[in-house]
């Protein structure tokens, strides 16, 4: 991943590029045009490209972690559900209490969970939006 400096010059970079499209499109100096709209097409492909690797890469290592974190909460539901089990059969309410106590916890733990799960998909929405827009922009108009 490049560095946020070096996505800036990028950035600041097209966006000079964009006004000199802007300034040929107003010459309508044709050639300017065309020769450019080659180079777009160009850095379209390798962005795709990239983007498809990116995106190939991406798909995979979110396979492998939700997978490991499904194991992982499978694991630890079974765990408390066989402590759930257990504590079933003691009757002493200071351990029924304290039981509780700790399924309050989980279930707490498993909502401030939820919320981080959601703010990382909504993160990977807006990023994608983002991303998508960009990719937009450089799409030649016809």
């Amino acid at each position: 991943m490049k560095k946020l400096s070096e996505q800036l010059s990028d950035l600041s970079d097209r966006a000079k590029r964009t006004e000199d499209v802007v300034d040929a499109a107003k010459a309508k100096n044709r050639d300017r045009l065309q020769a450019h709209q080659a180079q777009l097409q160009t850095a379209v492909s390798a962005e795709q490209t990239r983007i498809d690797e990116r995106t190939t890469k991406a798909q995979a290592d979110v396979r492998s972690k939700w997978q490991d974190l499904r194991t992982a909460m499978d694991s630890h539901f079974t765990e408390l559900r066989t402590k759930g089990e257990q504590h079933k059969a003691e009757r002493d309410v200071r351990h029924a209490e304290r039981r509780a106590d700790d399924a309050e916890l989980d279930a707490s733990e498993a909502i401030d969970f939820a919320i981080y799960a959601l703010d990382c998909a909504e993160y990977a929405i807006v990023d994608a939006t983002i991303a998508r827009a960009d990719a937009d922009d450089m799409t030649p108009k016809s």
